[in-house]
């Protein structure tokens, strides 16, 4: 038997897929794509910086169902529809990561195959405890 952990969280899925939110081995916590949802609605809002800010919170809600918090996460993988958002997270990112000098790496692509009105994804990589 493995010694992975699926992470779930309520109001988080990937559709009917049997795919986790994340998964855990060790103190090794990754995403898969995390939309930017309202967690209630499951549903992303037609405001794209209410996306941006639903994603981050959403990272941050998996990160402590995994055990671990935003302090954790050495690596961001971020997907985007349009670079034009990059303000919009830049905002995010330094709210969430504010000491300049303890920031974890970033990587950001334009990807046009979202669904419906869908305009960012996120990963998440961490060492926790």
């Amino acid at each position: 038997m493995s010694n992975r952990k699926s992470i779930e969280v309520d109001g988080l899925q990937h559709g009917d897929n049997p795919i986790p939110v994340a998964s855990r081995v060790g103190n090794v916590v990754m995403t898969g794509g995390v939309g930017g949802s309202d967690p209630v609605t499951g549903k992303a809002p037609d405001d794209e910086a209410e996306q941006v800010a639903n994603a981050f919170k959403n990272v941050e809600r998996i990160l402590e169902a995994a055990g671990g918090s935003m302090n954790d996460v050495v690596k961001v993988s971020i997907a985007v529809k349009s670079l034009a958002l990059r303000d919009e997270i830049n905002k995010q990112w330094v709210a969430y990561f504010p000491e300049e000098r303890s920031r974890p790496a970033r990587h950001v692509v334009q990807y046009d195959h979202f669904r419906r009105n869908v305009v960012i994804q996120l990963e998440a990589y961490a060492v926790v405890g």
